[in-house]
C-alpha cells in the first residue's frame, strides 16, 4: 500500500475552477490561489438566498485513542461515497494547526484514497487563515502593552489581562507561561503567556461569524481585561477591532479544495474541539448547504467534545438544524475503552489491538453506547461508522454492530474508505441518505437562561455521565463576575480532554462516579460562549519525544518528503 502521501501525489488533480464549476459556482465568485485552490467570494450569498437547504449531516465519534480513529478520513469517504452513489455533495472541514502537524498526529486531509489534495497545500499554511488570525491576535496583545507604556488612560489592572498571544505551534515547555516587560525603564512586568493559534478566541469568531461586519462587531466585543473598577475592558475600548477585521478581511472567506474523487471540499477556520468549539465555519457550512444536496461536516474529537459543542454553539449561533449524526468507531479503540494496553504514539500498537479479542471489544463498547446516547439526546438519528483495519476480524465487527444498535443506533456500517474510496463507503453513504430522510426533533441541551453554574453542571452530567461538579473559588468568583458584566446568558465551551469522557485523560470506557473539578472559566465575549476549564487542561499542547516534524524534509526537486 502506498502511503498517504504517494497516493495524493499519484493524483490527477482538476483546475479548482472546474471543481467551482460542479459545485455550482460562476467564476466571477472566487479567487484563485493557484491551479488547484481558491477562496469564494461572500457575495455568492446573495445570488443563493433563496435556494432550499440541502441535507446536515456531522460526522463525530468515541473517544479516540492518541492515534485518533479516522473521522476525517470517514468524513471524505463517506462524501466521496455519497458523490459515488450519484448525490449532489460538498464536505466542510477544518483547516489543520501546524501544531498537531509537526507534533503527533501528523496531517488532517484524510488518508489512503479518502483524501484532499493537494495534500501538502491543505496541512501546511494553506491560504495563511491561521496565520491571519494568530496575527490579528498578536496585534491586540501588542496595542494592550502599549496603552500600559503609553499612560494606561483605560486604567487596565495588570494582574487581569487574560489575553494572550498565540503561536501555530506546539510550544508548551517554553512558552506557556512567561513574565512580560522586562528588560527596560517604565514597562509594566507582568506575567502572562502564549496559547496555541486555533485557541485563540480571533480563530472562534472566525468560524461564527456570519459576515464581515459581524466579524467587526464580534472582535470589538472581546474581552481582555478589568480596569481599576472591575468592568471589562474590550478589544473595542482599545480601538483594536479595526484593524484586527483588516487583518482577517481575506481569511473570512472560505477556502475551495477538492478530494481524492473531484468532490467539492471547502476548508475553513480551525478551532481546536478540546480547547475551543472545534468545528468548521458558519459560513462555509451556509454556502455549502445553498449549493448541494448533502453537506457533510466534521466536529472535533469524541461527541462529548466537538459534537456538544456544534449543536450547543455552533448551531444554535447559527440557526442550522443538523439531520444526522455519523459515529465514527474502531475496533482497536473499542479495545483500548475494555482495559487493553496502553497506547504511546511512536510506539508499535500491542498486540491486543491487532489480535481477535470480542470480549474486549464487547467490553469497550460501553463508551460507544454512551456517545450514541449523547446525539440522541439532541433528538437526531445516529448512524455508526466501524473504520475497519486489516486486522479486525468478523467477529469483533459484529460485536460492534450489536453494541450499536442496543444503544439505539439506525445501523453499524463497515467503512473501507482508506483502501477503497468512495466504493467503499457507498454502504455507509446510503444508510447515512436513508437516516437523513427520517424525522428528527433536534434540540439544545439547556436553555440559554439557566445560570452558568447550572449549564456547566448539565453539560457534566447529561454529557460526560459526571456525578457532580466542584468549582475552584476562582471559578466562583468569575461566575459572580461575567454574570454581573451580563455574559450569564451565553453558552458553554468546555475545555477538557478528549481522551476521556471525564476530565482525568486516563479514564477509559465509561467512568462513572467522577466528580469534575472547574478550575478556571474564560470569557469569550466576541465569539459569545464561556470557557471552563476542566482539571489541569491547558491551551498549549507541547511537542513529543519524538514529534513528526523530525521526519518531514525536502527532496532534491523540491518535493515533500515525511508528511502524513
Amino acid at each position: 500500500m502506498l502511503s498517504d502521501l504517494e497516493i495524493a501525489r499519484k493524483a490527477t488533480l482538476v483546475p479548482i475552477t472546474e471543481i467551482a464549476q460542479k459545485a455550482g459556482l460562476r467564476r466571477d465568485e472566487i479567487e484563485l490561489y493557484g491551479d488547484y485552490k481558491a477562496k469564494v467570494k461572500l457575495e455568492t450569498f446573495e445570488r443563493l438566498k433563496d435556494k432550499p437547504d440541502g441535507k446536515y449531516i456531522d460526522v463525530t465519534a468515541i473517544t479516540p485513542t492518541p492515534l485518533g480513529e479516522g473521522k476525517t478520513l470517514t468524513t471524505i469517504g463517506l462524501s466521496q461515497g455519497l458523490g459515488h452513489i450519484g448525490k449532489k455533495v460538498i464536505t466542510c472541514i477544518r483547516q489543520p494547526s501546524l501544531g498537531p502537524v509537526f507534533g503527533i498526529k501528523g496531517g488532517a486531509a484524510g488518508g489512503g484514497y479518502s483524501q484532499v489534495i493537494p495534500m501538502e497545500d491543505f496541512n501546511l499554511h494553506l491560504t495563511g487563515d491561521v496565520h491571519a488570525v494568530g496575527i490579528a491576535n498578536n496585534l491586540l496583545a501588542a496595542m494592550i502593552d502599549a496603552h500600559l507604556k503609553h499612560g494606561n488612560k483605560l486604567r487596565i489592572s495588570p494582574d487581569t489581562i487574560s489575553w494572550r498571544r498565540v503561536i501555530d505551534l506546539n510550544d508548551k515547555w517554553a512558552v506557556y507561561n512567561i513574565v512580560a516587560g522586562l528588560g527596560g525603564e517604565g514597562r509594566c512586568v507582568r506575567e502572562t503567556g502564549f496559547d496555541i493559534s486555533v485557541a485563540s478566541e480571533v480563530m472562534a469568531v472566525l468560524a461564527l461569524a456570519d459576515n464581515l461586519q459581524d466579524l467587526r462587531k464580534r472582535l470589538g466585543r472581546i474581552v481582555v481585561a478589568e480596569n481599576e473598577d472591575g468592568k471589562p475592558v474590550t478589544a473595542e475600548d482599545l480601538k483594536a477591532a479595526g484593524a484586527m477585521t483588516v487583518l482577517l478581511r481575506d481569511a473570512i472567506k472560505p477556502n475551495l479544495m477538492q478530494t481524492l474523487e473531484k468532490t467539492p471540499v471547502l476548508v475553513h477556520a480551525g478551532p481546536f474541539a478540546n480547547i475551543a468549539h472545534g468545528n468548521s465555519s458558519i459560513i462555509a457550512d451556509r454556502l455549502a448547504l445553498k449549493l448541494a444536496d448533502y453537506v457533510v461536516t466534521e466536529s472535533g474529537f469524541g461527541a462529548d467534545c466537538g459534537m456538544e459543542k456544534f449543536f450547543d454553539i455552533k448551531c444554535r449561533i447559527s440557526g442550522l438544524k443538523p439531520n444526522c449524526v455519523v459515529m465514527v468507531a474502531t475496533v482497536r479503540a473499542l479495545k483500548m475503552h475494555g482495559g487493553g494496553p496502553r497506547v504511546v504514539p511512536g510506539k508499535p500498537i500491542p498486540d491486543a489491538y491487532t489480535e481477535e479479542n470480542v470480549r474486549l471489544v464487547e467490553k469497550g463498547s460501553c463508551n460507544l453506547a454512551k456517545h450514541i446516547e449523547n446525539a440522541r439526546m439532541f433528538g437526531l438519528p445516529v448512524v455508526v461508522a466501524v473504520n475497519r483495519f486489516t486486522t479486525d476480524t468478523d467477529k469483533e465487527m459484529q460485536a460492534v454492530r450489536e453494541a450499536a444498535l442496543a444503544a439505539g443506533a439506525e445501523g453499524a456500517h463497515v467503512s473501507e474508505v482508506w483502501a477503497n474510496g468512495g466504493a467503499g463507503g457507498a454502504e455507509l453513504a446510503e444508510a447515512v441518505a436513508a437516516a437523513c430522510e427520517k424525522k428528527s426533533d433536534f434540540r439544545f441541551l439547556y436553555p440559554l437562561d439557566m445560570p452558568i453554574k447550572k449549564k456547566i453542571e448539565t453539560i457534566c452530567t447529561k454529557v460526560y455521565g459526571a456525578s457532580g461538579v466542584a468549582f475552584s473559588p476562582k471559578a466562583d468568583q468569575k461566575i459572580k463576575h461575567y454574570t454581573k458584566w451580563g455574559l450569564g446568558n451565553l453558552p458553554i465551551c468546555m475545555a477538557k480532554t478528549h481522551l476521556s469522557l471525564s476530565h482525568d485523560s486516563d479514564a477509559k470506557g465509561r467512568p462513572e462516579g467522577f466528580v469534575v473539578p472547574v478550575m478556571d472559566i474564560r470569557p469569550s465575549a466576541g465569539a459569545g460562549f464561556l470557557f471552563p476549564l476542566l482539571g489541569t487542561f491547558t491551551t498549549m499542547p507541547g511537542l513529543p519525544s519524538r514529534p513528526a516534524a523530525v521526519d518531514i524534509d525536502i527532496d532534491e526537486n523540491g518535493n515533500v518528503l515525511g508528511l502524513f
